[in-house]
């Protein structure tokens, strides 16, 4: 069951050994890097709490559960080396019965040290299924079933997760190879434009390309959820119109709250919503903050949350905190760049903010998992509300998708 799960200790890559034949790096605490922060509830909220982690489903629909050395600043020579470790200790103290794992690709490549490389995409997920195949916690899910055997056992579903798709150039079939590896959701675009369409940092959308369409419509046919996440307002429009099932936007806030490309305007969210998707809320540090909210906790990630289901209804948002185990303000720093931090943040003057090390109460997908329905609770959200957010209205998306 979802409070008590199925882990027997194993650690990554512990089949071989460390320094002979991979590389050891120390790595971040995964539990208590920083001091953990529980909301304070009520004995009567507490019991309510597990009675609906026992019973529902808990999807996150964006995480990154690999483990960052605890030198944040090794980071690039940690990757490069091509082994990350996977949060299984975490995970297990999570009530997660499903992620999404995006993996590291396009923020960090391994071999090349820069761009979205094919070859790397294969590495860094073979070498996870790799790990994933000496143990028996995580479920690598490809089937919608995977989620609800995860819960009844103890497990975790782990769905593999590719953030753009530049890797796939301009050949339509990588797309079914992705979903033979065993990937299930797929990007359009990483922020930077691609052969797909733009990214969230370009100044001019000129929307989905000619081949954009046709890979949604691979998509579509092989059966990958489609994200757009990082993708421009017009490239975002245009894929809820291309595409024959519903989007998601994974991990995402609302812009009219705090004025960032990386969140989406009011017309982007109504669209994704308008054709059956669900808007994920995320809480990647100094991402979801609002002007009533300017130091980036529980209370503004939540105030996107309560903006958005307002605006679209219940029925269609969920959570993808977009976490990781490790110093997520550090690796913001270290790949800066890459992850086209400054560019996204729209240089409103008005938009000053108090910088935090972390986000408290919300600082890997264990904490988040905790604390997100422990806010639902003490807001007095109904079980049936909690249950769809949670997990049912992503559930409800990759099903449509899947099928």
């Amino acid at each position: 069951m979802s409070l008590e799960k199925r882990y027997d200790g194993y650690t990554s890559f512990s089949y071989l050994q460390a320094d002979i034949d991979y590389r050891r790096f120390e790595l971040a605490d995964q539990l208590e890097r920083v001091p953990a922060y529980r909301l304070p509830l009520t004995d009567a909220e507490e019991e309510r709490v597990r009675e609906l982690v026992e019973r529902c489903l808990f999807v996150s629909m964006h995480e990154h559960v690999g483990v960052f050395p605890e030198r944040i600043e090794e980071t690039p020579e940690y990757v490069w080396h091509g082994r990350m470790a996977t949060a299984f200790e975490g995970l297990a103290a999570s009530h997660w019965d499903a992620v999404f794992d995006n993996l590291m690709d396009g923020i960090c490549t391994i071999h090349s040290r820069s761009g979205w490389q094919w070859d790397d995409v294969l590495h860094d997920l073979g070498m996870r299924l790799c790990d994933l195949a000496h143990q028996d916690f995580l479920i690598h899910c490809t089937r919608i079933d995977d989620v609800q055997r995860a819960h009844d056992e103890g497990r975790v579903a782990w769905i593999a997760s590719m953030e753009g798709a530049a890797m796939i150039e301009n050949d339509l079939d990588r797309i079914d190879l992705l979903h033979g590896f065993g990937v299930r959701s797929l990007g359009i675009t990483y922020s930077e434009s691609n052969a797909l369409g733009n990214g969230l940092k370009e100044e001019r959308d000129g929307g989905l390309t000619k081949f954009g369409r046709k890979a949604v419509d691979r998509m579509n046919k092989v059966g990958l959820l489609i994200d757009c996440s990082h993708c421009g307002d017009v490239t975002t429009l245009d894929t809820v119109r291309w595409s024959e099932k519903p989007i998601v936007l994974s991990h995402i806030g609302a812009r009219a709250l705090w004025t960032s490309n990386r969140l989406a305007p009011d017309e982007v969210l109504e669209a994704v919503a308008a054709k059956g998707g669900v808007i994920g809320i995320e809480c990647a540090p100094h991402t979801t903050l609002t002007k009533a909210n300017r130091v980036h906790n529980l209370d503004a990630f939540m105030e996107h949350f309560e903006y958005v289901k307002a605006l679209v209804g219940v029925d269609h948002v969920g959570f993808g905190p977009d976490t990781v185990y490790g110093d997520h303000v550090g690796l913001h720093r270290t790949y800066a760049a890459n992850l086209s931090i400054e560019e996204s943040r729209g240089g409103d003057p008005d938009q000053a903010f108090e910088e935090v090390e972390y986000v408290e109460g919300l600082e890997n997908p264990t904490e988040g998992s905790h604390n997100i329905v422990r806010w639902l609770v003490k807001s007095g959200y109904s079980d049936e509300d909690i249950e769809k957010v949670m997990g049912g209205n992503a559930l409800r998306v990759m099903r449509q998708a899947w099928a």
